[in-house]
């Protein structure tokens, strides 16, 4: 083992003195240290040339237009639009509270006299109010039947106009059957709350005209639930009493059949 690997080296030392000269006959070394010493050459930049202004201007060739001033292809900044954000107040009674069942029935019924004096010369139809409809999501579902018959069959923006002749824009979703934007403003603006009965009479393709039948704008209906308020508050408080007294009428007997 170790004659054959000093055979090796001796291999290896004869391939490097032979590896030297051939470099030596082909001026290699000198090539490599001339070629380290000499600097690398520096690129000098190209100064940028800027075209005039009016270079940039169109030359018209028509003679249509060629007496016409030439376009200013200027940018000029966008001025933003302010937008004007309205203040609501929820001070009307019955926001944020539930309706009763008869503060709905009056309210419907009011409306479906309104639906009934309208006529058969546009379509309409009768939409009672629940709490998501005028508070949270502001979210108002149309009926599928009547969006599918009279209304486009894409979104659209629907024009609402109240009895004032106030109008309103509001995003009508078609896959939804239902308004979206707009309806907020639509329904905090008329202080509408759960319970109230609109009608929405459709006088064009893009316009609803809309009657709003109130559940708490009668005083003898408010007048009515109060007392039927106080009615079952005065119901309670007599239970309450026979209660007791039947309480304390069992007690006493039992305390004379122990004394005998």
């Amino acid at each position: 083992m170790a004659k054959s690997k000093q055979t090796y080296e001796e291999i290896r030392q004869k391939r490097v003195e032979e590896n030297k000269k051939r470099m030596e006959e082909l001026n290699l070394t000198k090539l490599s240290q001339s070629l380290l010493s000499k600097p690398s050459p520096v690129k000098k930049a190209k100064p940028r040339t800027f075209r005039p202004a009016a270079a940039l201007t169109p030359v018209r060739r028509s003679t249509r237009v060629s007496d016409r001033p030439t376009v200013s292809y200027k940018e000029l900044p966008v001025e933003t639009l302010e937008r004007t954000r309205r203040s609501y107040s929820y001070r009307r009674r019955g926001f944020g509270v539930y309706a009763s069942s008869d503060a709905r029935a009056y309210a419907i019924d009011k409306a479906e006299q309104i639906q009934s004096r309208l006529g058969a010369d546009f379509p309409s139809f009768l939409k009672p109010m629940v709490q998501s409809h005028v508070s949270g999501c502001f979210w108002l579902g149309l009926p599928v039947y009547f969006c599918k018959s009279h209304l486009p069959l894409s979104d659209e923006m629907m024009t609402l106009e109240d009895e004032n002749g106030d109008e309103f824009q509001t995003k009508y979703l078609a896959q939804k059957t239902g308004l979206s934007g707009g309806w907020r403003g639509f329904s905090i603006d008329h202080e509408l709350v759960d319970g109230d009965a609109l009608v929405f009479q459709l006088v064009s393709p893009t316009r609803f005209k809309v009657y709003i039948a109130r559940a708490y704008d009668s005083e003898d209906n408010e007048n009515k639930e109060d007392m039927e308020e106080d009615n079952e508050g005065k119901k309670n408080i007599d239970n309450d009493k026979n209660s007791d007294s039947k309480h304390l009428d069992g007690i006493a007997k039992r305390t004379r059949a122990s004394r005998k």
